[in-house]
């Protein structure tokens, strides 16, 4: 006999969990603590599987319902509803962890573990709160080379050449741990490699007369 909003706040604890079905494997488990969850017991390759729903009533009779015919839907396609159960949560952990400043706040903490030197750090970090202001909340995988650009252009037209060059080497570890970490598979900043301004090296004679060189190296 299927479930009714009524029965299911009848239902009171024991001393053992115990279950109440619905239909069409989906059944409500009573804990001994009164706390009530939502399940649907199925078969997939011939192997006994489960899924869970939630807690009731958070998650409604009707609701419980819902998902147990959409994953019956999904075994009627020949797809395991736990597999794909899986695959949405990898997608939302990547979702959430798949910002900007979230994974260049994740390496600069794996450098200080790995015992960089404080004054480094302090470049880093510098250079990553730059970089933030613009690319911050963007999700890693859909930065291009042109927002990129336009970030490092910012400095370039200030005059900070030196200081566009360590950005977007910055800018291309974050990404590059992003690879590692398996949340993107590019790297925006390799095809940049050339597109800025190089900061003219002026060289300077060499100091030939030995009393000038002896004035240098006692300087």
């Amino acid at each position: 006999m299927p479930l009714t909003d009524i029965a299911l706040k009848k239902l009171e604890s024991s001393e053992r969990p115990y279950k109440r079905s619905d239909q069409n494997g989906l059944y409500v488990l009573v804990k001994p603590n009164g706390s009530k969850h939502w399940h649907m017991k199925y078969r997939f390759n011939n192997k006994e599987k489960l899924m869970s729903y939630g807690p009731y009533p958070l998650i409604s009779l009707k609701e419980a319902r819902e998902k147990r015919d959409r994953d019956r839907k999904l075994l009627l396609e020949g797809i395991d509803p736990s597999t794909v159960k899986k695959e949405r949560k990898l997608a939302a952990e990547i979702d959430a962890r798949g910002r900007f400043d979230v994974l260049a706040g994740e390496l600069l903490e794996k450098n200080r573990l790995e015992g960089r030197a404080e004054n480094t750090l302090k470049k880093k970090s510098w250079l990553i709160e730059m970089a933030n202001k613009d690319l911050g909340k963007r999700p890693i995988m859909e930065i291009t080379p042109s927002e990129v650009l336009v970030v490092l252009k910012k400095q370039e037209k200030a005059g900070n050449l030196e200081t566009a060059s360590r950005l977007r080497t910055t800018i291309g570890e974050v990404f590059r741990y992003a690879i590692a970490s398996g949340i993107t598979t590019n790297d925006p900043t390799i095809p940049l490699k050339g597109a800025l301004v190089r900061k003219r090296v002026q060289s300077r004679a060499a100091i030939t007369d030995p009393v000038r060189l002896g004035e240098l190296l006692e300087a």
